[in-house]
């Protein structure tokens, strides 16, 4: 099966929501749960299911995704296996990528080399685990053009999603609508609804007949989840593959159907807090369906003083090797590689990314650290939020966001 399907991951996400961490860097890009990259997620789900062909569209501020995913995702070549990232390349004219459906579009010689079956169609921004081997053989025993995956959310929440509405049989969509008001609950569940997870799979030839007849409609988006797939909603060829069938190996009673869109500062910081707790809402040890990044050769993580209040210790917490917690607090935080918290420091409630240094008696609360943001002997983040988005960005929710190289006020 594995040889007949061409995965296609759609990582060119400007995430202007998701300012200033994607200042200079795609959405995808953007480093998650101390280790990781978003993108490492969907690469991990595909290749834990053994589809090795791998393709990553490429666009907005690429250099660092390209990079990380030529020095990380290394397939064997003798199996004719890759993941390799592909930019946007001017195919069809002189013009970028248009949208997502246009990405494909530009890209038909990537499936035309291929030859596929069936091609796989996922974001690059989302933090889930799934086994895409189940969605693929739902696709093909359904006869269906396109698989769309949903999951179950409240009906009360149907606005903040794009809404996939399904017939009486709860398999075949009716409607596909973009944050809606009115939207009707689940056959089986009133009181639900299934949100898109922008996750698709395609027959081959189904796909290119779409995405060939969407580029020459001059008023279309050119967006997968906005034309393509009304588009074959309308013609009765679309179904739902529901997420809750999906069985992962090893996750637990917890994190089964985990899916979170990471799309917002608060949501961003929200999906970090589901990683820490005793029983984590989504659960980063599970090694049987390991999560894959780079793993640079850093030494083990080390905690160092112990005398009066000046001890290294953390709490509740996920440290990362090359980290150093010298005679301060780290509670409820993520701890990223490199990252230095010296004496009497207070670290509550923070996500710290590569490279961080927390000075002396410096206290940082609720807060996003970029790569690299050195915090001053005796600064505070967090402590005063009006002081704080004179100079900083603050979340709806109080989350106080530096940005890489940022400069941190005394």
């Amino acid at each position: 099966m594995a040889d007949k399907v061409l995965a296609i991951v759609l990582a060119g996400g400007e995430g202007k929501r998701l300012m200033p961490l994607t200042t200079d860097r795609a959405k995808p890009a953007v480093p998650f749960g101390g280790m990781y990259r978003m993108v490492d997620f969907v690469l991990s789900n595909l290749a834990n299911a053994g589809f090795l062909k791998i393709v990553v569209l490429t666009q907005y501020k690429s250099h660092s995704l390209d990079r990380h995913i030529t020095k990380t995702w290394r397939m064997s070549t003798l199996l004719g296996n890759y993941v390799t990232p592909v930019p946007a390349q001017q195919r069809r004219g002189p013009w970028w990528f248009a949208g997502s459906a246009d990405a494909i579009y530009q890209s038909f010689n990537l499936v035309h080399d291929e030859q596929p079956d069936y091609v796989i169609v996922f974001g690059a921004d989302h933090i889930y685990r799934m086994d895409p081997r189940q969605m693929v053989d739902d696709h093909i025993a359904s006869g269906a053009g396109v698989t769309v995956a949903g999951i179950r959310q409240p009906l009360s929440m149907a606005d903040q999603f794009g809404v996939i509405e399904v017939g009486e049989d709860g398999r075949r969509i009716r409607a596909f609508r973009e944050k809606p008001t009115d939207a009707a609950g689940l056959p089986d569940a009133p009181d639900q609804i299934y949100a898109s997870m922008g996750n698709y799979v395609f027959t081959t030839k189904v796909l290119l007949e779409a995405v060939e007849r969407d580029a020459e409609d001059k008023t279309s988006k050119h967006d997968m989840g906005g034309s393509i797939i009304p588009m074959m909603v309308e013609r009765g060829e679309a179904n739902v593959y529901d997420f809750r069938d999906n069985e992962v190996p090893g996750s637990t009673d917890r994190d089964l159907g985990y899916w979170r869109d990471v799309g917002t500062l608060d949501s961003f910081y929200d999906a970090h807090m589901d990683l820490i707790n005793v029983h984590p809402v989504f659960n980063l040890y599970n090694f049987e369906w390991p999560i894959y990044t780079e793993q640079p050769p850093y030494p083990p993580a080390k905690f160092v003083h112990q005398w009066g209040e000046r001890v290294g210790r953390a709490v509740a917490s996920m440290v990362s090797p090359g980290a150093v917690i010298s005679g301060g607090l780290v509670e409820n935080s993520i701890v990223s590689p490199k990252v230095k918290v010296h004496s009497w420091a207070h670290v509550d409630g923070a996500v710290l990314m590569e490279g961080v240094e927390i000075g002396r008696h410096a206290v940082v609360r609720r807060a996003i650290l970029d790569k690299n943001v050195v915090v001053p002997e005796g600064a505070e983040i967090g402590v005063d939020l009006e002081k704080d988005r004179q100079r900083y960005t603050v979340s709806d929710n109080g989350i106080v966001v530096i940005g890489k190289g940022q400069r941190v006020e005394p």
